[in-house]
């Protein structure tokens, strides 16, 4: 053993990256749908620092990584997150998680009072509870030690297993009774028009009394098929072909134009072919589908745009990012020039610019460092968790500025931030292992206890109100995966219901729960003196 011990304190990139496999490797085991997944990292990090306290890496290691991680999570749910403020139903699920969040605070506090517990401990359960690296981070930074993470670390499991032991629970009592959607992704349609509501119309106004959520992408007239253009007047007779986000909007819109066409103008290709290409050029990258410089003799019409597994309506407004798959009608004879000017190239799904990254991360640095002036406090500051999040949430919304563009494939995001944290856990847990074991031999109980009680402060505020304020069920599943926080929950909460909703509304919750566990972990130790 000491041979080992020796090996890997001399080594510590090799141990570092056996913490990493051996830790992913204990994560993937499964226990009835419950595994610990990226979190063993953790606690195999803290077995081996306990082992080898010198073979933990330097802690700008650990550092780079959760900035890598932050970063990611902005980039990607930046423009969620800010829907998520602007909508009412939003607004109110943020409200919902804020007070969720300071119920467990107040039982932090309740549990310190009682049992002197010290406050850079409790802030470490707070964090393991919400099975939050970012709080995490934070709260090491105020402490100036690394007790948060052996508080962390006695919490993450029940912040894990916790919310979906609750879900199943709540499923079991509620039964809730969630249709399934009746299609998959866009409704594609194809009407002849028979209705008068819509003869003599132009496709401009057309498209106005057709419902939201609905594009005219093709016309055939005359037994040709014609890009539609906003001047262009629907005959009797003529096929009209359309996309619709769900089955209610393409049923409405039926009802609107006449009656189903058959194949009229998806089984003729003579003038108008369907091609999919990547959005793989800068040069179209980050921008809106109205703002596209198309070659001006070239008639397109764009059906819908592939986002990771999502196909998304081509609106507008939508910005395109890079790997983005552009299904488009056309003339056969102009593919290869769509071709050349969006790039059309599968390596734009793992490409990003790593000069926006640098530009962002320096930025969410920077806003990480300034202090706020707190009375009563003294002062904080975001600190290297909640700067790069904040930052990466703006710019994750802006898509792009000038020439430089923000986002970045989906793959690559999911790479990059899962790279970061897996460093991350695995540096801390390095770090910690030593003090880990001696504080869970003197006072484990009790913090398994406290942190149970956190969690449960958490999960039942979310769960109960929700259900009382008559938020359906697939959201409440999403909100309350979005307040503890760990991806695991989200995909648990997804499996359990036949909608997209839980992961649209986890998107709406997590960043703005991550920023206030950021801040409230601050205000622990700033009042709890450490």
């Amino acid at each position: 053993m000491e041979i080992f011990k020796t090996l890997l304190e001399q080594n510590q990139l090799m141990s570092l990256f056996l913490v990493i496999a051996l830790g992913y490797t204990l994560g993937a085991i499964n226990v009835r749908g419950f595994s610990l997944g990226v979190g063993a990292v953790l606690f195999v990090g803290l077995a081996t620092g306990a082992l080898a306290p010198k073979a933990a890496p330097p802690g700008l290691v650990g550092s780079l990584g959760l900035v890598l991680f932050l970063y990611g999570i902005g980039i990607q749910y930046g423009k969620n997150f800010f829907a998520g403020l602007t909508g009412s139903s939003g607004r109110s699920y943020n409200i919902l998680a804020l007070a969720a969040l300071i119920v467990a605070s107040s039982i932090v506090w309740a549990t310190g009072y009682l049992f002197n517990i010290p406050a850079s401990y409790l802030a470490g359960m707070f964090s393991g509870s919400g099975t939050s690296t970012s709080a995490l981070q934070a709260a090491m930074e105020a402490a100036g030690n690394n007790n948060p993470a052996v508080g962390y670390s006695v919490a993450y499991p029940f912040g894990v297993i916790g919310p979906i032991i609750a879900m199943y629970i709540a499923i079991l009592l509620v039964k809730p009774k969630i249709e399934a959607p009746t299609g998959t992704g866009l409704e594609l349609g194809e009407a002849v028009v028979q209705n008068p509501e819509a003869i003599g119309r132009m496709v401009e106004e057309l498209s106005g009394i057709l419902p939201p959520g609905v594009k005219v992408i093709a016309v055939r007239q005359q037994h040709i098929n014609k890009v539609p253009t906003p001047d262009m007047v629907i005959q009797e007779g003529d096929i009209i072909g359309f996309v619709a986000e769900d089955k209610k909007s393409f049923e409405r819109t039926m009802s609107i134009l006449g009656e189903v066409a058959q194949g009229g103008i998806a089984g003729d290709r003579k003038h108008l072919d369907y091609v999919r290409l990547f959005a793989s050029k800068p040069a179209v990258v980050g921008c809106r589908l109205c703002d596209l410089q198309v070659p001006a003799h070239a008639e397109y019409s764009i059906l819908h745009v592939r986002r990771g597994d999502a196909d998304l309506l081509p609106s507008p407004d939508l910005i395109l990012e890079f790997g983005d798959r552009i299904g488009m009608l056309l003339n056969r004879a102009n593919f290869d020039v769509f071709r050349k000017y969006f790039g059309d190239s599968i390596k734009g799904t793992t490409e990003f610019s790593y000069v926006s990254v640098g530009i962002g991360m320096i930025l969410g640095v920077i806003l990480g460092l300034i202090s706020f002036p707190i009375p009563g406090l003294g002062s904080m500051k975001l600190g290297l968790a909640g700067g790069p999040l904040l930052v990466s949430l703006i710019l994750g919304k802006l898509g792009r500025t000038g020439s430089i563009v923000w986002t970045m494939p989906v793959s690559a995001n999911l790479t990059l931030r899962n790279f970061g944290l897996t460093i991350f856990l695995a540096q801390v847990g390095m770090t910690s292992g030593p003090k880990f074991v001696a504080t869970v031999q003197q006072t484990g109980f009790l913090y398994l206890g406290v942190s149970a009680a956190i969690l449960v402060g958490i999960v039942i505020t979310a769960l109960l109100s929700g259900h009382l304020m008559g938020i359906p069920f697939d959201d409440l599943l999403g909100l309350t995966a979005g307040v503890t926080g760990n991806p695991a929950i989200a995909a648990y909460a997804a499996k359990q219901v036949p909608t997209d909703r839980p992961d649209i509304v986890y998107a709406m919750i997590f960043p703005g729960a991550t920023i206030i566990k950021i801040i409230m972990v601050q205000v622990m130790i700033a009042l709890g003196g450490g």
